[in-house]
């Protein structure tokens, strides 16, 4: 069992949010495959938190790779996202949905949900599952100051077909195809080709 370290976040956002695809994501004796992520990038991406909120431009600035971004989204849900710094395109890429591996009893009764594939399937839903909330942002999530059963494990099987989508929910930067996935996985939040865009899309 080997966890990630910094270094694997200090490469270009994009190239993260894809290799992100097949890690397992361990959390506090609970645990899942990632299998959707989301890439945001601090320069060019109008749709990144870093384009409108200060706060998030601090962040970037002021915590290491690997480190956990964590917000309240529409005073719903807890959101769960990785700091990337350090290669060619910093960002955020939020993980989206993951393969319960773990703690599944834990995960239904946090859910109040039975079945694997409706556990993990949007970031909402998984922060929820895993038991993440605010607490956690700046977390270091790789190299010093990880705290035990929290890490991110290389996986040892073989690689997942990835491919990749416009991201969802969005109403700037629509276009990119940043969002990655493992194409034949049940637990996606939303199936490849599926992301429903806004009434009025404007292109970059």
């Amino acid at each position: 069992m080997s966890y990630l370290t910094r270094d694997f976040f200090e490469r270009d956002v994009l190239t993260v949010a894809r290799d992100l695809i097949g890690v397992e994501l361990v959390w506090k004796g609970c645990a899942g495959i990632i299998v959707e992520t989301e890439a945001y990038s601090v320069e060019g991406d109008l749709a990144a938190h870093t384009a409108t909120r200060p706060s998030a431009r601090e962040f970037v600035k002021s915590h290491p790779p690997g480190a956990a971004y964590v917000y309240f989204n529409y005073g719903m849900y807890w959101l769960f996202n990785l700091h990337v710094k350090g290669g060619s395109q910093d960002g955020l890429i939020l993980i989206r949905a993951l393969e319960p591996t773990r703690g599944i009893q834990q995960m239904q009764q946090r859910r109040h949900r039975e079945k694997l594939h409706e556990l993990c399937s949007g970031p909402g839903k998984l922060a929820l599952a895993l038991g993440i909330d605010g607490t956690h942002h700046g977390l270091p999530m790789a190299g010093k100051g990880r705290p035990a059963g929290c890490g991110l494990i290389q996986p040892t099987s073989a690689p997942y077909e990835v491919v990749t989508d416009i991201r969802v929910g969005i109403s700037q930067a629509i276009d990119y195809p940043w969002r990655f996935l493992s194409r034949h996985s049940p637990h996606l939040s939303v199936k490849h080709g599926k992301v429903k865009l806004p009434a009025k899309a404007g292109t970059r």
